[in-house]
């Protein structure tokens, strides 16, 4: 698929309302959709398998997005099909006191992948520029200070030999409110709700704001944003699992050469 529709190039400029969160220009079709997210997570699975077995390459997936615009889901589908030996989920919550007492990147350089692994980010340091603008955590000329370093962080990471791949999950506010309220009206699903929902709710344009400049200020040749249409779960799944497989083929990986010649099984 062409997912370059979806990749914000560096320097272009964003405006969250010209980004259709319904879109699904690369599949019009639900039901091929969902076949070809199947052959992608197996396809998938041997990548990650390559990737662990050569031991050459980092990759690290960052998800945000709005609540309930799916990062669990997405989680789910991309690793289905992948070894929890050289795969991980990171999930980044408010922040302790120690890691309070250090600047806000100490805390995430730790958490990334190593040779051989996939790490994913359920949400990520872009937090310190988004919960933390809205919510007036700390002075605007902190915040603002933070598009800088984040870029040199991540251009660090690249060149030290990890492939960065950055998503944020765009769903629209109306479908959001659906969500929530199938989390209200369901009691299996109770569990997701958490009672700041809807007060962050009551922030969307605030939050809208602070992504947009996210994806304009972030949004580097090293490290890209993609902006998925997330309305429909399967198109996100789709779309995110195969930029995720293109990033993988595009290494060139190997197996590893090992002589076993001498090797006999009794």
């Amino acid at each position: 698929m062409h997912t370059k529709v979806h990749r914000i190039d560096p320097g272009s400029k964003v405006r969250m309302k010209d980004l259709d969160p319904e879109a699904t220009p690369l599949c019009d079709d639900k039901a091929d959709g969902k076949e070809r997210c199947v052959e992608l997570e197996t396809r998938l699975g041997e990548l990650q398998e390559l990737l662990f077995a050569e031991h050459k390459h980092r990759v690290l997936v960052i998800l945000q997005g709005m609540d309930t615009s799916g990062k669990d889901g997405t989680v789910r589908h991309v690793l289905n099909g992948m070894s929890l030996s050289g795969a991980r989920v990171v999930s980044f919550r408010k922040p302790t006191q120690e890691e309070l007492d250090h600047d806000f990147l100490w805390r995430v350089h730790e958490k990334t992948p190593g040779e051989g692994e996939i790490a994913v980010f359920n949400r990520s340091h872009y937090e310190d520029v988004l919960v933390v603008r809205v919510h007036n955590l700390v002075d605007e000329k902190v915040w603002r200070k933070r598009y800088k370093q984040i870029n040199e962080f991540e251009k660090t990471l690249a060149a030290t030999g990890t492939t960065i791949l950055k998503f944020f999950l765009n769903i629209s506010k109306n479908e959001q409110r659906k969500r929530l309220q199938e989390r209200i009206d369901d009691p299996k699903k109770h569990w997701k709700f958490q009672h700041g929902d809807l007060e962050e709710r009551k922030l969307w344009d605030d939050y809208m704001g602070a992504y947009q400049d996210v994806l304009e200020k972030t949004s580097t040749k090293w490290a890209p944003w993609h902006v998925i249409p997330a309305n429909a779960k399967w198109y996100r799944n789709l779309v995110v699992a195969d930029v995720i497989k293109d990033a993988l083929e595009s290494l060139k990986m190997e197996y590893p050469v090992i002589d076993l010649s001498a090797e006999v099984v009794e």
